[in-house]
């Protein structure tokens, strides 16, 4: 490769990891206790006691309340409120059923419960006031709403950007020596470059696909958008210029559970958008249901079920688009393999922070050392200087 081809990529290496490495820094740190959120909730919160331990609230075993009776106690906690979302777990019989003052009301003025469904028992409220809340929320868009998801999704690409030209800038690089030398006795420069260049190299598949994961999360209201400006509407055409159906009109819950699952059959029911919610029509149960593997618990069909005749409409798995929003949010975070997996994260996610301060402290050297008259010979940190 040409000195004038490595500058260029120098170029771009550099200016793209310095525009981002703020944000990266606040992702990392920010990401690092949301890998364990479920262990840390666990933790404050403690494992509640349930009437039927192993018993899933997805499903139809015996001793399980009804829906309808379900959602009557948690509206019951919450009077002159409308339910938005009911959702199910695959392992206990907790559930949660989410209500608000209006069923198009923003995600702040929603309350979360949770409830037994073996017992009727309204275990607690989530608490959406604590740290990890706060952390969530500072990750995902820096309490900035879309705007800020937005920008994070061009830093994300940017990351991605300064992750291949340093694939690029290491070819070279590992002409000249093994890999993984670090060469101890050289300057504190080339030393930490080494560590750059190795940590980098090592966690170079894991950053691409966390970077890129997380620039697809940040399209998550964009992605909603679209499925309910096509497919959705394109399944509800029949209703247009129809008014909302009224809270008080919902028909029962669990006939239209009923009808899903014959409809969907061998599926688990992840959750309930009730109507006029951003996952259902204005007339609509949009009950989506998820697959029973590791992968397909992740990729949802909804059955649409006229909430005031009980009678199935249509249903249809999601959109390729939906689908690898789907897909990246658990990928994101290590969601897909328990405990083990999250800790394979959670080093990564370490090494991207000795990555992004010794690429910052390798910049900061580099100008030292021109304003000092060093090294004038070359700005290349990866070719010359490093390797002579």
């Amino acid at each position: 490769m040409k000195n004038s081809t490595l500058r260029a990529w120098d170029v771009v290496h550099t200016w793209s990891s310095l525009v981002c490495t703020a944000f990266l820094v606040m992702l990392c740190l920010t990401g690092l206790p949301l890998i364990f959120h479920d262990e840390i909730d666990v933790l404050s919160e403690g494992t509640p006691d349930v009437g039927m331990p192993g018993v899933a609230s997805s499903g139809e075993a015996s001793g399980l309340l009804p829906l309808d009776r379900m959602l009557q106690i948690a509206l019951s906690a919450r009077p002159g409120e409308v339910p938005t979302f009911m959702a199910f777990d695959n392992i206990q019989p907790l559930m949660t059923v989410t209500t608000a003052p209006r069923p198009d009301s923003p995600g702040a003025d929603m309350t979360v419960m949770v409830l037994d469904r073996s017992t009727g028992k309204l275990v607690s409220a989530l608490d959406e006031s604590g740290i990890m809340h706060f952390l969530l929320q500072l990750h995902t868009d820096m309490f900035l709403g879309l705007g800020g998801m937005l920008f994070l999704g061009a830093m994300g690409l940017l990351f991605a950007v300064a992750v291949i030209s340093g694939l690029v800038l290491y070819t070279p690089f590992m002409r000249k020596l093994a890999f993984g030398s670090l060469r101890t006795s050289r300057s504190r420069r080339v030393k930490w470059l080494d560590y750059h260049n190795l940590l980098g190299i090592v966690a170079l598949a894991w950053t691409l696909v966390v970077g890129l994961t997380g620039v697809v999360n940040t399209f998550a209201e964009p992605i909603n958008a679209s499925w309910k400006a096509t497919e959705l509407a394109r399944m509800i055409s029949t209703y247009s210029g129809q008014a909302a159906l009224a809270p008080a009109d919902y028909g029962s819950l669990d006939d239209a559970m009923a009808k899903a699952r014959k409809a969907l059959p061998g599926r688990n029911p992840h959750f309930i958008g009730f109507p006029g919610g951003n996952y259902s029509s204005g007339h609509h149960y949009g009950i989506f249901f998820q697959g029973g593997s590791p992968l397909t618990e992740h990729l949802l069909t909804v059955a649409l079920i006229d909430a005031r005749t009980g009678a199935l409409t249509a249903s249809a798995p999601m959109p390729w688009y939906a689908k690898a929003l789907a897909l990246s949010q658990p990928l994101h975070f290590g969601d897909y393999g328990g405990l083990p997996l999250k800790i394979i994260w959670a080093l990564l996610n370490i090494f991207t922070l000795v990555i992004l301060g010794s690429g910052l402290y390798l910049w900061l050297a580099r100008r030292r050392s021109r304003r000092s008259g060093e090294d004038g010979r070359s700005t290349l940190p990866l070719t010359r200087e490093a390797l002579r």
